[in-house]
Order: C-alpha cells, then structure tokens, then sequence
C-alpha cells in the first residue's frame, strides 16, 4: 500500500502545476466551462484565500483545494466562514484518497484559524463524510442555497446559528 500524499501549504512556485491540475480535474465535466482556474487565481489576487494546499506523490503535485473567506452573519452577529471550492485532484491520481486528505487537512487548517464555520456547494453524497450538512446550509439565505449547498460548524460543540447569510468572495460573482 503506497504512502498517503504530502500535503502542504501551496507555493507562488506551485502556480502552473496547481492551473494544470485545477484543468485536468474539470476537463470534460458538467463543472468544466466554470473556469475554477481562472477563479482560484482570481480569489488569490483578491486577498481572499485563507488556505491553499497542494498533494505531492513522488514529487508531483496531484491535487489542490482552495477555501476562501466568505461574508456570513448568523443570528444578526458577523462569523468568520470558510468556503470550500475548488477542490481538484489529478484525473490519474483520483480515486486514491488525495481529495478527503487535502479537505481534512484544510479544516483543520481553518479550525486552527478560528474560523467558525465552512460551506460547500457540491455533491450531496460525498461532502457528509467530512462533516457538511445540507441541514445547516438551510438555516442561511444565500444565492447559492439548494439540496446541494452545505455547511459545518467547524467547532463540532458550537450551536447551529437559527438563520443567517452566506455569500462568498467576490470572484464567485465574477464568473461568467
């Protein structure tokens, strides 16, 4: 069984291999003409990243996540959000775990920011396992609400805000 991926925090150096994977990923997919690569450099240059991970396997970089500062209030009080988006592995290197390790590394990574809660807009049957609700998302007027956006308070003892707003960083809006 081979070793799980390297995960670190993704490099100004890391840029192109990042683009070719962030491509790769969407290429042929329903999420494709979305430009995600266009938008994780967009959300970089805004300011708006607040972490970014690369896996390495041997040496290559096989997949990235990105999660961006978001503008949420909950219960009429400002809270520090996290979105979720894009994350993207390697077609070749897909199937092998290196997704959920760059998402577990990333909360984590958030937790110890002292964000308060993260959101995701995707696929219903895969973001549970890491703690996303489509429960919680509901209680959040956003554009994107629907079956699937989700949300996770990142502190697992914190109460679930009755209601609220989510929108995420500016380049979301940007996109064509």
């Amino acid at each position: 069984m081979p070793d799980g991926p390297v995960i670190r925090p993704a490099r100004a150096e890391d840029a192109e291999a990042i683009d070719n994977v962030i491509r790769a990923a969407f290429a042929g997919t329903e999420f494709g003409h979305q430009g995600e690569a266009e938008l994780v450099r967009m959300i970089k240059a805004d300011g708006d990243a607040l972490v970014s991970l690369v896996a390495e396997r041997e040496g290559v970089i096989a997949g990235h996540v990105l999660f961006s500062r978001m503008d949420v209030e909950a219960d009429g009080t400002p809270l520090s959000g996290a979105g979720l988006a894009p994350v993207s592995v390697a077609p070749e290197r897909q199937g092998q775990g290196i997704g959920g390790a760059l998402i577990r590394a990333g909360l984590e990574e958030l937790r110890a920011q002292g964000v308060a809660i993260g959101f995701v807009l995707g696929h219903a049957d895969y973001y549970p396992r890491f703690g996303y609700s489509p429960d919680l998302a509901a209680h959040f007027a956003s554009p994107f609400a629907g079956p699937h956006f989700m949300a996770m308070m990142l502190d697992s003892g914190a109460a679930w805000p009755l209601g609220g707003r989510a929108d995420y960083a500016p380049a979301f809006g940007r996109m064509g």
